[in-house]
C-alpha cells in the first residue's frame, strides 16, 4: 500500500473520530445544528476516503484519478466541517465561502471517483 493511501486512511480515522465527537456535542449543546451537519459530512466522507483508497490499491479504480478523488474528499471535508465547527465554537468562518468550497470539492471528488472506476485498467482474467 502506498504512503499516500496510508496517510489518507489515517486521516479518515481521525475524521471518523471527530465526526462521532461532533455528533455527541450536537446532541448536548443548544442550537448546534451546524455540528450535526459537520458530523455527518465527516462520517460519510471518512468512509469514502477509505473506499477510494482501497479501490485504487485493488486496481478497481484508476490510480491517479482515484487518489485525486480521495484527496479531494479529505480537502472537502476539512473545509466544510472545519468551517461549520469554527462558526459554532468561535463565531466566525474559516474564510469566506469555505463551506461552499468544501461542498463543491466533495461533489467534484465523487464525480472523479466515478471517472476513476470507468477508466480503470482492465485486469487479465486468471
Amino acid at each position: 500500500m502506498t504512503v499516500l493511501a496510508r496517510l489518507l486512511i489515517a486521516f479518515a480515522g481521525l475524521c471518523g473520530a471527530a465526526g462521532v465527537g461532533l455528533a455527541a456535542a450536537a446532541a448536548h449543546l443548544p442550537d448546534a445544528t451546524r455540528l450535526g451537519s459537520a458530523s455527518s459530512m465527516l462520517l460519510f466522507h471518512a468512509s469514502a476516503i477509505i473506499g477510494a483508497a482501497l479501490l485504487v490499491e485493488r486496481g478497481l479504480a484508476h490510480r491517479l484519478i482515484g487518489m485525486l478523488a480521495a484527496c479531494g474528499f479529505a480537502v472537502g471535508i476539512a473545509l466544510f466541517a472545519g468551517d461549520l465547527t469554527l462558526r459554532q465554537f468561535a463565531g466566525h468562518a474559516l474564510f469566506p465561502m469555505a463551506a461552499p468550497s468544501g461542498g463543491t470539492t466533495l461533489i467534484g471528488s465523487w464525480l472523479l471517483l466515478a471517472v476513476a472506476a470507468l477508466v480503470a485498467p482492465r485486469r487479465p482474467k486468471c
